[in-house]
């Protein structure tokens, strides 16, 4: 489905060369379903392709997982166990992650027939399906993967905490009354509770590396256009939408990233070929890098918390101690404020054309009050925008985008906390958290403050567990490159996991 024959070459290369190398578990032997908890998806793969484990015996320690973790956690709202189960009484594809459980995320990717309802109640009163296998869900498939359900998700993923109205929060598994994040949170505290090793997620405004650094995992946001969004749009969301998954290890993110990079046919545009595959970077000498670090936010709005710039100023001396050459720097564009005066005009846009789209899917107009109160703001506001102002704003995007690309031309990475806060409380990014609903936008968009810019620019980012707040919560730190260099990220990633391990660790609620 898109995907050329060099790049499935690649896809198998990689799997020969983990027989030659590090396939193995990382314990001396599997004596029961408690042990499969401790493995990635690569060792678990491993376990299948070596004959010791069969998939079915997978898909039914995730399933009694999900049984147990799920009631308290309210991460998976459509199970579709039997599927799975069925799945496994047949020939599974050949690939990477052959015979390992997998759970999708319920926004933008879907197998045809799979509910799909997008955190919306309307769409969830519709029993709404899927008419579509988008390419990048065929890929998943097509490397072995298992899927058993879909994961929560706030409506029509426009906020950083999971808690839509349609389905019911979901709880972070390192402290039940935080959230997991979003908009990948059902996704995130699936992987981190151990229900599955590895699970999808997209990012339109840091909607994978908020829930992985909320919940102590891996995130990439790939660069734009390194994965297709066919067969139904070119773009989402204009320019903004980036597929990839949540991980424990940054092996499982590479091996995930070259199973879904591609462009598909028809695709408007797509990122520049790696040089080889990114399983192969995840392991590889990163050199030396010039590397710079902020924790301040954007537009003069003060330090982030504590807890957060310790975290990014420990990675710091991490990184200095790796032989990188690492200094505080300014980065001028991030404070920029014609870019924050045109983030609403875009963002409005693109809810006010979401409910277009869904309300087509279920064949009636979808009212204001059907969307939860920030949805309905951004949906009257966009129908009053022009083409015009649009195009206006997205020329002023197009402009600091330019500017913050040569700004990266000393430097080979920059690091900033992924949110300048740790974990939010439950209940306090919605509206009645935060009183009425402008307050509640401006509340969200002074968190994604360092995640939101690279959706603009379309340059790779990712989270990394490398800190913990006073309260025992994670703190993700991100490395963001050049547009096109996750190679840069992914090797630097691998050398930061493997100085300082984070797998072992474990939220109180885990399998």
């Amino acid at each position: 489905m898109g995907k050329t024959p060099d790049a499935l070459r690649c896809v198998g290369s990689y799997g020969r060369h983990m027989n030659d190398t590090n396939d193995t578990a990382p314990t001396a032997g599997i004596d029961g379903r408690d042990e499969l908890v401790r493995l990635d998806a690569v060792a678990t793969a491993a376990l299948v392709r070596r004959g010791e484990i069969h998939p079915r015996e997978l898909v039914e320690a995730a399933i009694e997982r999900i049984d147990q973790l799920d009631p308290q956690l309210h991460a998976v709202i459509h199970r579709q166990f039997d599927r799975a189960i069925a799945a496994c009484g047949g020939t599974l594809p050949d690939g990477p992650f052959t015979g390992v459980p997998f759970l999708l995320k319920d926004a933008v990717d879907h197998f045809a027939g799979d509910p799909l309802h997008f955190g919306m109640r309307a769409l969830r009163d519709a029993d709404h399906r899927a008419s579509t296998t988008t390419w990048v869900a065929a890929r998943l498939a097509a490397a072995g993967l298992v899927t058993l359900g879909r994961t929560n998700v706030p409506e029509m993923a426009t906020t950083i905490t999971t808690e839509p109205l349609a389905h019911g929060a979901t709880r972070n598994p390192w402290d039940l009354t935080r959230s997991p994040g979003g908009s990948s949170g059902g996704s995130a505290a699936a992987v981190a509770s151990g229900m599955v090793p590895i699970a999808h997620g997209n990012d339109m405004g840091g909607s994978i590396r908020f829930p992985a650094a909320h919940c102590g995992l891996v995130g990439l946001k790939p660069t734009r256009a390194r994965t297709t969004l066919g067969p139904e749009v070119g773009e989402l969301w204009g320019p903004l939408t980036h597929e990839g998954v949540l991980t424990r290890t940054v092996r499982d993110t590479a091996v995930a990233l070259d199973v879904i990079a591609g462009p598909g046919p028809g695709d408007p545009y797509t990122a520049p070929s790696p040089l080889q595959p990114f399983a192969a970077e995840a392991g590889a000498d990163p050199g030396v890098l010039r590397i710079a670090y902020r924790t301040d936010r954007r537009d003069g709005a003060g330090p982030s918390h504590p807890d957060v710039v310790a975290a990014v100023e420990h990675t710091a001396r991490l990184l200095e101690s790796l032989g990188h050459h690492v200094q505080a720097a300014a980065v001028e564009p991030f404070d920029d404020g014609a870019l924050s005066q045109q983030i609403p005009t875009l963002f409005a846009c693109v809810v006010a054309r979401e409910v277009e789209r869904q309300s087509a899917a279920i064949g009636r107009a979808i009212d204001l009050d059907e969307l939860e109160p920030a949805n309905a703001f951004f949906t009257e506001m966009g129908r009053t925008i022009t083409g015009t102002q649009w195009l206006a704003a997205l020329e002023v995007v197009q402009r600091w985008s330019r500017a913050f690309a040569t700004w990266f031309g000393p430097y080979d990475v920059l690091v900033t906390p992924v949110s300048p806060e740790p974990p939010s409380p439950l209940g306090e990014l919605t509206v009645e958290g935060q009183g009425d609903p402008f307050t509640l936008i401006m509340r969200v968009a002074g968190l994604t403050t360092f995640t939101f810019p690279y959706n603009l620019t379309g340059q790779p980012a990712i989270s990394l567990p490398l800190g913990w707040s006073a309260d025992g919560l994670p703190v993700g730190v991100q490395f963001a490159a050049p547009s096109g260099r996750e190679d840069v990220l992914l090797r630097l990633a691998a050398q930061v996991e493997a100085a300082q391990p984070w797998v072992d660790r474990r939220p109180p609620v885990h399998a």
